[in-house]
């Protein structure tokens, strides 16, 4: 049974993994949008049916707008998603109307927000959600203010569902997951202290219903929070700025005559991300390209700024170009590289397989040294043990070795003597990635592949007729309880291993769907 469930959560990230960020984000606002236009013909919602249709329409023209011009001024490549996300975000924060002077309120939130992205930007990140800030400044400037009817009891189901895929394509699970906590429980609290105060009896279940089902918490964390480029980079970061924003979401603060309510808060949660990242957005540019094996692409790049990361994070790396799939321009990679190869780094990718590469692997494999690139963020908490004596296990699935890669490449240039055992799995000896660099760690290596590497050094042993699978990695590595495991590799393969490497002291993966 609980092999059954592991295998069908695996598919559905993996399903997840095939759709860009953006997309993913868009296709759910849009499936919430018609169920609330749907909805609002029976009443039970603030906006009616054209109020919904004229804000939204209203929203949309001014998002898709000022994001062209902007585009065009800057010269850089209009990614209508994210206008139409912005436009959608604000339908369900604002107060739809059909009132002209309403209506100018709410064109002129939708260019603030839509402005935020560049002026209120650094090397690439947004530092306030675009929603948000476009929210508090309406609501400042007293043309208008927010609403938040999204909070309703008839719409708390689609807003579950829809954000749960968008948290898990996001990898952000535990960080709302947590926000949503701590912003429920402060918000019983304050409403069982008003309710105290006003002498209203009131029962814990209503308080949680009221917390839960009838605000926007959900909303806010699923769609607003979670967006990555107001993310920090580091979980331990992330969990700082959930739990600081679900305080004051939960308990709102006068500040002067405003009062700090989700989008403020949100604002103030933005501003703790962006002091966190504000060294891990750079441009880089293409120095060389590399084959290590048939079917991986490496590619080599200068900084032109200092770059922070801790080997095993991973970067994400927008490749603009014409006419953008389902998939976008982002995607994230691990970075090969070590801190001490800087202002060297290297990414990798899988360059074959796929039946219908996506159009972004075509840019990206079209790219001449010279070319130029944003990294928006490097992210990731695949890092190895602060202790350098704790004992670890790597398990490497085909390009899912490029992390392991980082961290062997800082072990050895830092002089760190740590006990590393690395479990490499490909299709074939002609598949294993930077050998090289393997082999200067002179850690113990096991190989699974159908033929024999050649030239295997005396640390390295062909695991020949095991399969890879719970039985065999307990098998080849005997003091498996006593290391710390480290996974990187396609889902279905860390469902499989999961049994055997829970038996480990510790358990961390990097799951990767390809794109």
């Amino acid at each position: 049974m609980i092999s059954t469930l592991t295998a069908g959560w695996s598919r559905v990230l993996q399903f997840l993994g095939q759709v860009s960020m953006y997309r993913l984000v868009l296709l759910s606002l849009g499936t919430l949008t018609a169920i609330a236009f749907v909805v609002s013909f029976f009443g039970v919602l603030v906006p009616g049916p054209l109020e919904i249709v004229a804000t939204l329409a209203v929203l949309t023209a001014v998002c898709v707008g000022v994001d062209a011009i902007a585009h065009r001024v800057m010269r850089l490549s209009h990614r209508i998603e994210s206008s139409l996300i912005t436009a959608a975000i604000l339908l369900f924060v604002l107060r739809p109307s059909i009132e002209i002077a309403d209506m100018l309120g709410l064109a002129f939130a939708g260019a603030v927000a839509s402005l935020s992205k560049y002026v209120l930007a650094w090397r690439g990140r947004h530092i306030f959600n675009p929603a948000a800030f476009g929210a508090a400044v309406l609501t400042i400037s007293g043309l208008g203010a927010s609403a938040w009817w999204v909070g309703s009891p008839f719409l708390a189901a689609p807003v579950l569902l829809l954000g749960l895929a968008v948290v898990l394509r996001t990898e952000r699970l535990r960080i709302i997951t947590l926000f949503v906590l701590i912003a429920v429980a402060v918000t019983v609290l304050r409403l069982s202290v008003q309710a105290q105060q006003a002498q209203f009896e009131v029962t814990t279940g209503e308080l949680l219903s009221l917390a839960l089902w009838q605000s926007p918490i959900l909303f806010l964390g699923a769609f607003m929070l979670s967006e990555p480029l107001t993310m920090p980079p580091r979980r331990w970061q992330q969990m700082a700025v959930a739990s600081l924003v679900g305080v004051l979401v939960g308990w709102p603060i006068d500040v002067g005559p405003f009062t700090l309510g989700q989008e403020r808060a949100l604002l103030i949660g933005n501003l703790l991300a962006f002091a966190f990242a504000l060294r891990t957005a750079v441009r880089l540019t293409l120095a060389r390209r590399a084959a290590p094996t048939p079917t991986v692409q490496e590619l080599e790049f200068t900084t032109k700024r200092p770059l922070r990361f801790v080997p095993g994070q991973y970067l994400e790396l927008e490749v603009p170009h014409r006419r953008p799939d389902a998939r976008g321009t982002r995607r994230e990679f691990s970075i090969a590289s070590a801190p001490e190869d800087l202002p060297t780094l290297r990414i990798a990718f899988r360059e074959g397989g796929a039946k219908h590469p996506s159009s972004y692997k075509k840019a990206l494999a079209a790219m001449s040294p010279g070319d130029a690139l944003a990294v928006t963020g490097v992210w990731g908490d695949f890092l190895l043990p602060s202790n350098p004596t704790a004992p670890v296990l790597m398990v490497a699935a085909g390009i899912g070795v490029t992390p392991f890669v980082s961290q062997l490449r800082h072990v050895r240039l830092a002089e760190e003597d740590r006990d590393i055992v690395l479990v490499y799995v490909a299709s074939e000896a002609a598949e294993l990635a930077f050998r090289e660099d393997i082999e200067a760690s002179g850690i113990p290596v096991i190989v699974f592949t159908r033929d024999q590497p050649q030239n295997m050094p005396s640390n390295w042993h062909w695991a020949r007729g095991v399969r890879l699978d719970a039985e065999g990695v307990e098998r080849v590595v005997p003091d498996l309880s006593a290391r710390h495991a480290y996974i990187s590799g396609p889902p279905g393969l860390i469902a499989e291993l999961a049994p055997a490497l829970e038996k480990a002291r510790s358990l961390t993966t990097d799951a990767f769907a390809g794109y």
